[in-house]
C-alpha cells in the first residue's frame, strides 16, 4: 500500500499542492512553520478522518477559504484507487472514491491506512486516558474499518443519555431523596427513569461491544509493545497495557489481568454498574461507566510509566506502541500500511534514531519531515522535497515550483506548520 500522489487546495497552508510520491522514503525538509507537517497530516486525514494535531476541522481550511481539498492517488496490489474528501467546516464533509457518487467520508475509511509518529505521541504516556483510548479506537478502525460506524453510534448514544441525566437531574434527585412530588413531577419521573432505562439498553450493547473489541485488540497488540520497547530501548525493561475498566469491580479485575470476557457477559456488567451507579449518575447528571471512562496503563517492570519513566524511557515506549500498531496491521493487512515520521528524530538521542531507522527501513512507504536533513539517519536516504513559506520543491532554497510530474505548490496566505499565523 502506498500514496503515488497527494494533492491539496486550500489545505492549512497550502492554496494549491501537488506532490509526487514515490516506494521507500520521501523526505520533506523545512524548517518550522514552512508547512511540511501539513503534507503529511493530509495524507493522515484520509486514512483516519482526523488529524493528529487538532480536534476539530476549521483549522484545517486555509484561512480566507470555505473549504479545504484532500485528494491522493493509492496503490495497493497494483491497482489504484483515486480518494477526494472536501473538508467544510461546521458541515458534514464529503467524500468520493474514483469516479463514484459522493459518499460518506467514514466509507472510505480502510483504502488508505497510515501509521504516524510525531512529537504529540508523548501524550500516549503522559497524557490524559483520552489519549491512549483514541490511540485504541483509531488502531481499531485501521484494523476493522467497521468499528467507526459503532464508534459513532455510542457518542451519539451517551450524548443523548446525558442529556436525559441533565434535563431530569432536579425531578430525579427529588424523587430519589424522599422529597415530596406533585402529581405532574411524579408522571415525570417515572418517564424518565423508563427513557433511561431505553437508553441504558443501547448503551450496554454498543459498549459491550467496543470493550470487547478493545481488549481483543490490546491482547493482540502487547507482545508486538514489548518486543518493540526492548527493541528501540536496547535493553528489556517489560513493557505491558493493562485495561482500567469502569465496569463492576469483579469484571474489572479480571480485564485488567488479561481475560476478555465474551460479549453478553460484558453487556450484563453494564446493567449492573448502571444499577450501582444510578444515584451518583443523578448528582453527577452525566454517564460514569463506559468506554468513555476506560484507560490503558502502561507499565515499565513494575512501576507505571506516568510519573515514573524518564523522558527517554517515555519516548521509547510511545515509539513503541507506534511501532506495535505497524506490526500488527502490517500482520493483518499483508502488507504495509504508509508509516509517517513527522519531526520524530529531532526529539531523540542518536541511538534511538539509529534504532528506530532501522526498524523501519524495510517499510514499503516512508514519509518524513524534518527541520533538517542531517537529522535524518543515513538507513533512511531517499528523495528529498524541500518546503518553503508553503511551497514545496525538488531543489533547495528558491527554486521555482515545478510542474505535476516533479511536485508543484502553490503559494500561501498563511505559511506555519498549523496552517500559518491564523492557524497557530
Amino acid at each position: 500500500m502506498r500514496l503515488r500522489h497527494l494533492s491539496l487546495r486550500d489545505f492549512r497552508s497550502y492554496s494549491e499542492a501537488e506532490v509526487d510520491l514515490t516506494e521507500g522514503v520521501t523526505t520533506f525538509v523545512g524548517l518550522n512553520g514552512q508547512g511540511k507537517t501539513n503534507l503529511v497530516e493530509a495524507a493522515g486525514y484520509l486514512a483516519s478522518l482526523g488529524s493528529h494535531r487538532v480536534s476539530n476541522d476549521a483549522p484545517l481550511v486555509r484561512f480566507g477559504a470555505e473549504r479545504a481539498f484532500v485528494r491522493a492517488a493509492v496503490v495497493r496490489d497494483s491497482r489504484e484507487t483515486v480518494l477526494e474528501l472536501e473538508i467544510v467546516p461546521g458541515r458534514a464533509n464529503r467524500a468520493r472514491v474514483g469516479r463514484s457518487a459522493a459518499t460518506r467520508p467514514r466509507d472510505i475509511l480502510g483504502t488508505l491506512r497510515t501509521v504516524l509518529f510525531a512529537p504529540e505521541d508523548l501524550a500516549l504516556v503522559k497524557g490524559d486516558p483520552g489519549e491512549r483510548r483514541r490511540f485504541l479506537d483509531e488502531l481499531l478502525v485501521a484494523r476493522q474499518p467497521r468499528w467507526a460506524g459503532a464508534r459513532s453510534d455510542y457518542d451519539k448514544i451517551l450524548k443523548q443519555r446525558n442529556a436525559l441525566l441533565r434535563s431530569a437531574q432536579p425531578v430525579l434527585r427529588k424523587g430519589s431523596r424522599g422529597g415530596t412530588l406533585t402529581p405532574e413531577e411524579a408522571v415525570s419521573r417515572e418517564t424518565t427513569l423508563d427513557t433511561l432505562v431505553e437508553w441504558n439498553t443501547h448503551l450496554a450493547a454498543v459498549g459491550a461491544s467496543l470493550v470487547y473489541a478493545r481488549l481483543r485488540l490490546l491482547r493482540d497488540l502487547a507482545p508486538h509493545v514489548a518486543s518493540s520497547y526492548d527493541e528501540v530501548s536496547a535493553g528489556r525493561s517489560e513493557a505491558r497495557l493493562t485495561y482500567v475498566s469502569s465496569l463492576p469491580e469483579a469484571v474489572a479485575r479480571r480485564i485488567a489481568d488479561g481475560e476478555v470476557p465474551e460479549r453478553e457477559e460484558l453487556e450484563k456488567a453494564f446493567h449492573q454498574a448502571f444499577e450501582e451507579m444510578r444515584q451518583r449518575e443523578i448528582d453527577r447528571g452525566v454517564t460514569l461507566v463506559g468506554p468513555h471512562r476506560d484507560d490503558v496503563t502502561l507499565t515499565l517492570g513494575d512501576l507505571p510509566a506516568k510519573g515514573y519513566a524518564s523522558h527517554g524511557e517515555s519516548w521509547s515506549f510511545a515509539l513503541a506502541l507506534r511501532l506495535a500498531a505497524f506490526h500488527l496491521l502490517r500482520n493483518d493487512l499483508k502488507t504495509d500500511p504508509v508509516l509517517v515520521l513527522d519531526d520524530v528524530f529531532a526529539e531523540l538521542d542518536a541511538g534511538r534514531r539509529e534504532r528506530l531507522a532501522a526498524m523501519v527501513a524495510d517499510a514499503e512507504q516512508v514519509l518524513i519531515t524534518a527541520a533538517v536533513a542531517e537529522d535524518v539517519p543515513d538507513a533512511l536516504s531517499g528523495r528529498t522535497y524541500y518546503v518553503t513559506k508553503g511551497s514545496v520543491s525538488a531543489e533547495e532554497a528558491d527554486a521555482a515550483p515545478l510542474t505535476e510530474s516533479g511536485t508543484t505548490s502553490g503559494s500561501a496566505d498563511a505559511t506555519s506548520d498549523d496552517g500559518g499565523a491564523d492557524h497557530d
